[in-house]
């Protein structure tokens, strides 16, 4: 729903520099604690980590919801604030369920089934808001109703934070555990950090995860000054879309695919990401030059769903979006290639979040101070080039597995070593109490 909010353009608010100072502050409290938020995530376990960590978004979109009423600019920004600390704590715990919790050769289809469930929300609320303001006509900001819609579903969301099981009680379909402790201590987190910070692999994907989302800014900009309310709907939707085609292709048919090795398969993602990103920012950049912010009003029209002029706009929200999705989940895939332990790739998740958010808000500090659009666009596109090669350097020191070199534990080695011992035998509901005993074998 944040998502479907944010790309209506401004929140739907229509004030772009209150958006841009809200999301930087968001995004630069996103990037300080995600530093940490994976050693809390492990703290805390991943069902309290994602209760805590959906609260900040009913708390922003109703914020936004007072701004459209009440026109309290402060309290945007202190929800925005407030998100930041949440939201790095909900990524952090759901990129270590997302990157752990399936077997190798399921990982990019579950990055595929996760973005595409994250982006179906989002064109659900883009359905939403296209169905509320389609007749708008020249409405500038989305309707009180809108916000309603959003927050109902958000509150589902914070709901299900519940249902989420622990590590140590999710059993893969092999047979394995994911992992025998159910939350990680303080000090061992600590430690952990610093190990991470000493992984030349993570340090080379650091230019990857900075423009992940770099380009956010830019494009939620040309949004709100080119396209009006409902078309901004519109584009919504197509973006949604576009995420899940592009999430659910590239996770099943490339990532995953069953005729090559995990490395070649690696290569064929990156070679698919490159030519992506370059075709569909060349298109991008064609209509960039054709405008720009001081642009008189007769070429800075606001553009409708019906002109002629859409016909070509639609489809690049479409593949921008089509384009991310491939971007982030060979960012994702890569990191769930070094290693299986899931208190691991929590830190992997929150420093990949930290780096990605620290980009987030420069690039709306950027378009806060209302820098040429086109210097935005070609940021964001040669951040992305840029972290190409970094990442080819990474994908080749991924083994075909990881199995061989980390501890498997297999839930019937813990239940005959628990009886054994002489405890009760042990089931898929109660392996937290029953993992304990230092000898499990491997």
């Amino acid at each position: 729903m944040f998502s479907a909010v944010s790309n209506l353009g401004a929140g739907g608010t229509q004030n772009l520099t209150l958006s841009d100072t809200a999301n930087g502050v968001l995004y630069g409290l996103f990037a300080v604690t995600g530093l940490v938020s994976g050693g809390i995530a492990n703290v805390l376990g991943p069902k309290i980590t994602l209760f805590i960590g959906t609260l900040g978004y009913a708390l922003y979109v109703g914020a936004l919801w007072c701004y459209q009423t009440q026109g309290t600019s402060w309290f945007l920004i202190f929800a925005g604030a407030l998100l930041g600390i949440s939201a790095a704590l909900l990524w952090s715990a759901q990129g270590a369920i997302m990157m752990s919790y399936p077997l190798e050769k399921d990982k990019g289809k579950a990055f595929g089934v996760f973005w595409a469930i994250f982006q179906f929300g989002s064109l659900i609320g883009a359905l939403i808001a296209l169905g509320i303001n389609i007749r708008s006509g020249s409405l500038g900001a989305v309707s009180t109703s809108t916000y309603i819609a959003f927050l109902v579903i958000i509150f589902v969301g914070v709901a299900s934070a519940f249902l989420v099981l622990p590590p140590n009680q999710v059993i893969r379909s092999d047979g394995t555990i994911v992992k025998l402790q159910a939350a990680s201590k303080p000090h061992v987190e600590v430690i952990g950090m610093l190990h991470t910070l000493k992984d030349w692999r993570l340090l080379a994907l650091l230019p990857m995860f900075f423009a992940s989302n770099y380009f956010y800014a830019y494009q939620g900009s040309i949004n709100t000054a080119r396209f009006d309310a409902p078309t901004r709907a519109l584009n919504a939707v197509l973006e949604g879309a576009g995420a899940i085609v592009g999430a659910l292709l590239i996770g099943f048919f490339v990532l995953d695919g069953k005729r090559f090795g995990r490395r070649t398969r690696g290569y064929m993602g990156l070679a698919v990401v490159v030519v992506l990103t370059i075709a569909v920012w060349a298109c991008g950049l064609a209509w960039q030059v054709t405008y720009t912010r001081d642009s008189p009003d007769y070429v800075l029209y606001k553009i409708n769903y019906k002109d002629a002029a859409y016909r070509t706009k639609g489809p690049l929200f479409f593949f921008y979006y089509f384009g991310d999705a491939c971007y982030q989940a060979l960012a994702y895939w890569i990191m769930s290639a070094l290693t299986n332990d899931p208190f691991t790739l929590a830190r992997f998740a929150g420093m990949y979040k930290a780096v990605q958010s620290a980009g987030s808000a420069g690039s709306f500090g950027m378009d806060a101070v209302s820098t040429p659009w086109l210097n935005e666009l070609l940021a964001s596109w040669i951040l992305m080039l840029a972290s190409f090669p970094l990442a080819f350097l990474v994908l080749r020191t991924i083994k075909e597995t990881n199995y061989e070199d980390e501890q498997v534990v297999y839930v019937d080695d813990v239940q005959k070593d628990s009886v054994e011992q002489g405890t009760p035998e042990a089931d898929s509901g109660s392996i937290e109490k029953e993992v304990i005993a230092p000898e499990v074998k491997a």
